[in-house]
């Protein structure tokens, strides 16, 4: 819910000459369950759509909202908008714009876990989309990976969208497990949309890698509710289609499930999106509040 709540909060702000994100709207039971089967020593490796993993891992949402508009008490000092965000402290090795970026890199974050030069015992994790596994790195990646056994659990949300382009427009197959498959790679894809399915799931590749110190693919079907990139009025999506995914909403499924087995009762929900709005409120404050980086901070932080 909280963010759910961050991203939209985001996209309302969103003008054609304001800072706009990548939202992952639709995709929140992707990131909380496969974070929430991670542990503190494990690294991250992320994409565009970035939020859920960050706020799932624990980010502060001041602090992100303060990266967005570019601002100093951001992540970054406000020098990575929302597609560059990386945060030691929560071992998030970085976030990618470049589309299959994160699946370069990975392998080599794993590569130092194994040598024991990063966070012994850790493995790392790699969020990508079905865009990205269009990418030849992303075979040259996993190729790499089998090959070296590396302890690294690759993640393919499978939002059906590649920027404003559909899916099955440009591969020829449904599932990317099939073709990750093909290296050599243990494969297991699951519903994207529910958070239990994918906990449990994550939780079982995380701790196959640990056993064995090889890779794992494990993909998740869900679907990006909002466009490409804020603003987008998404004129390109079938409303038929989107109607038909929104019904299957990942925070409505649990929320549903959570009622009928009376787990919660509808006014404690009630006060949870009280909680969240709040926080949100709170954060954006901060965010406004937060000062803009001093002009000598251009050639900080800087290889040359």
């Amino acid at each position: 819910m909280l963010i759910r709540a961050h991203e939209e909060r985001l996209a309302s702000l969103a003008t054609p000459t304001s800072p706009g994100t990548c939202t992952a709207v639709g995709q929140e039971a992707a990131a909380v369950g496969v974070i929430r089967a991670l542990e503190l020593r494990d690294r991250i490796l992320t994409n565009h759509r970035s939020a859920g993993h960050l706020l799932a891992r624990g980010a502060d949402p001041g602090r992100l909202m303060a990266e967005v508009m570019g601002r100093v008490d951001g992540y970054c000092k406000g020098k990575s908008g929302s597609l560059h965000v990386s945060a030691q402290e929560l071992g998030v090795v970085l976030t990618s714009t470049i589309v299959g970026g994160e699946l370069s890199l990975a392998p080599g974050v794993a590569l130092a876990q194994k040598m024991g030069q990063q966070q012994p015992g850790g493995i790392t994790a790699v969020f990508f989309g079905d865009g990205a596994a269009c990418e030849g790195i992303f075979h040259e990646s996993i190729n790499l990976a089998v090959t070296w056994q590396l302890p690294l659990l690759y993640i393919c949300e499978n939002n059906q969208w590649q920027a404003f382009v559909r899916r099955d427009e440009t591969m020829p197959i449904e599932h990317i497990a099939d073709w990750a498959r093909g290296h050599g790679i243990e494969t297991r894809t699951v519903d994207g949309n529910d958070v239990e399915l994918v906990h449990a799931a994550a939780k079982q590749a995380a701790a196959a890698v640990r056993a064995t110190g090889k890779p794992y693919f494990l993909e998740l079907t869900t679907y990006r509710q909002r466009g490409h990139f804020e603003p987008d009025d998404q004129a390109y999506v079938d409303a038929v289609e989107l109607a038909s995914w929104k019904a299957r909403d990942p925070i409505a499924l649990l929320r549903g499930r959570l009622l009928k087995e009376s787990v919660v009762a509808s006014g404690e929900l009630s006060h949870l999106q009280q909680r969240v709005d709040a926080a949100i409120a709170a954060a954006l404050d901060f965010a406004q509040h937060s000062p803009w980086p001093d002009l000598r901070e251009l050639t900080t932080d800087v290889y040359a």
